[in-house]
């Protein structure tokens, strides 16, 4: 089972890098921030936008329909591509590590089976994509 998850958990990995570069126009403009808008408040109070690195916006304004705009702007602005970007590399170095771990484990203890092993580690770190197609319930921690 773990190298099946490891494979797949590859596969989440990828996608979420794609996606998270997507976002972006250049890696130095990865990092965002929010500010309160230059353009004034409006009924339900201040306006928010999102600025990349560059001061360019990325988001004009956050205008959610039954949230508050400067949390739902300050959330989108700490999950910024360069943060996602940054998980996704140490999600990596986890599972190489799980890797590593595993086989060193076989050579030393000769009839583990890799395949039934149940890793608790890349358990937890899949269960984040447990919304996404090819994920198995019996990977759920």
């Amino acid at each position: 089972m773990t190298e099946d998850l490891a494979q797949w958990l590859g596969n989440q990995l990828d996608e979420d890098e794609r996606i998270a570069r997507g976002a972006t126009w250049c890696d130095e403009a990865a990092s965002w921030h929010t500010e309160p808008s230059p353009y004034g408040a409006r009924d339900k109070g201040q306006r928010w936008y999102i600025e990349d690195a560059m001061d360019d916006g990325v988001i004009s304004h956050v205008d959610p329909a039954a949230s508050d705009d400067e949390g739902v702007a300050r959330h989108i602005a700490t999950h910024d591509p360069a943060r996602v970007l940054r998980e996704i590399d140490a999600k990596r170095q986890i599972v190489e590590q799980h890797k590593r771990y595993a086989a060193e484990r076989r050579r030393t203890m000769g009839g583990w089976d890799p395949q039934s092993d149940d890793s608790p580690i890349l358990a937890a770190l899949a269960s984040v994509y447990a919304d996404r197609p090819g994920y198995r319930e019996e990977w759920r921690p």
